[in-house]
């Protein structure tokens, strides 16, 4: 369990560096330039999320059961799942209304996707892995709107064809990811 914590302070420290010392952020862009910034906060992403993934599958073989979901959480789970790979897709497809109304979908998708997955698991190692990652997409939204705020920040409005772009889009790579690569990388199959 110890690496998946260790995992968990690397990587989401690494993603709050913004909420927790802006300044100390920008005055480290400007000393080491964009391109070595990245580079660095990459590196520093990739470990961390290497270290989740190897504590996580640790923890899994020695599972510390807390409580069991009932069945139909993983029906809840499934749309929560897809509304988040929606949000996810929105994050990128540009001029669609989902952004132009929520701001934030990147981190409404990661909110979204961990609440599912703490729905649908009763284990120590999915509370802290799945709970961690809410509990910092919470206060994570909460800076963001703040920032927003503070800046006068202005979204476009949306059109119909871009937010139809991103639901289709989100519920193709939601289908291909909950009955293909969720099996095959994570090791579960959501449907049998």
């Amino acid at each position: 369990m110890s690496i998946l914590i260790l995992g968990l302070i690397v990587f989401l420290g690494a993603h709050s560096t913004r909420i927790v010392a802006d300044g100390w952020r920008s005055v480290q862009l400007k000393r080491l330039g964009e391109g070595r910034y990245k580079g660095i906060y990459s590196l520093i992403s990739l470990a961390g999320f290497g270290l989740i993934v190897w504590g996580f599958g640790l923890a899994r073989q020695q599972p510390v059961v807390l409580w069991t979901p009932p069945i139909a959480m993983r029906h809840v789970a499934a749309l929560l799942t897809m509304i988040a790979f929606v949000l996810l897709a929105a994050a990128y497809v540009p001029r669609n209304s989902i952004k132009a109304r929520l701001h934030h979908p990147m981190v409404l998708a990661v909110k979204t996707w961990a609440f599912a997955h703490l729905l649908a698991n009763g284990g120590l190692a999915a509370l802290l892995l799945f709970g961690s990652f809410l509990a910092w997409a919470v206060v994570c939204y909460s800076a963001e709107k703040k920032r927003d705020r503070a800046a006068l920040t202005q979204y476009p409005a949306g059109s119909a064809g871009a937010t139809a772009i991103a639901v289709a889009v989100g519920i193709a790579a939601w289908a291909l990811f909950a009955f293909w690569l969720h099996g095959v990388l994570i090791g579960v199959r959501p449907f049998g």
